[in-house]
């Protein structure tokens, strides 16, 4: 199954570098950077071997664990967001033209040393790739970190139940989403939650429970964290993010 398009046009990776790179909006810190942290706090004495950022768009979420960890992987299904992660990874510095009005842009360059994250770009590496059908070498992590990936995934089920094979005992899966299931990605026979079953509401979390719950036990309450994509100078998009961390249990 080929990448969307919606994330393969030069507008797109626009938004999403500045949504990873560029300025903080409306009060709300930068979201890739808050996934990162919340992730290394919920480690918790674990170790810092490898992580796995798997949806990772522009990047900046790999480049933040790499803070810690000693190897970051980001997938993304997207090969023009690949690109762009490699982009920075290298040269330690991207360049895009932002949406303003119309047909008017305004043009920007952020540095991974300005971030202070120059020291990162050696532990990162990046590929493209398939969430539902990941490369078996990709497995033997301390952490998966999943933002905003399962409500655009053709067959989430098929990822949270295969998941465990890639985390380690006693290592930590994360999920953030704001869980808008929309058909034009996932199949509404595919949807986690978000509709009624058996007479009663059944949520994506209620979801997540069932299909991680033989592999994974859930750590403390769910949490929401704001996130704002900026579309162009006078529209942004203000969105909730729901994350919750997973244990893996030995077999």
């Amino acid at each position: 199954m080929q990448p969307s398009g919606f994330y393969e046009n030069d507008t797109t990776l626009a938004q999403y570098s500045e949504f990873h790179f560029g300025e903080r909006w409306h009060g709300e810190p930068n979201f890739p950077k808050e996934l990162a942290d919340v992730a290394i706090d919920a480690m918790d004495g674990r170790t810092f071997g490898r992580a796995l950022d798997i949806g990772c768009a522009c990047g900046r979420t790999s480049f933040e664990l790499a803070r810690r960890f000693d190897h970051v992987d980001g997938i993304d299904f997207s090969a023009t967001f690949i690109r762009k992660c490699e982009e920075m990874a290298e040269h330690k510095r991207v360049r895009y033209a932002r949406p303003e009005e119309g047909e008017l842009v305004s043009y920007h360059e952020r540095t991974l040393a300005a971030l202070d994250l120059e020291q990162t770009a050696g532990k990162v590496a990046f590929h493209q790739g398939d969430a539902c059908d990941l490369d078996p070498r990709f497995a033997g992590y301390d952490l998966v970190l999943a933002g905003n990936l399962i409500d655009r995934l053709y067959q989430p089920s098929k990822f949270l139940t295969t998941i465990h094979e890639r985390i380690n005992d006693d290592g930590l899966l994360v999920i953030a989403s704001p869980y808008t299931w929309l058909e034009e990605y996932t199949p509404r026979a595919e949807w986690v939650g978000g509709f009624m079953k058996d007479g009663e509401e059944y949520s994506t979390l209620d979801g997540l429970r069932d299909m991680l719950g033989p592999h994974f036990r859930q750590m403390g309450e769910p949490r929401s964290l704001p996130f704002v994509i900026r579309e162009t100078r006078n529209k942004f998009q203000h969105s909730f993010s729901e994350l919750t961390v997973w244990q893996k249990t030995p077999a």
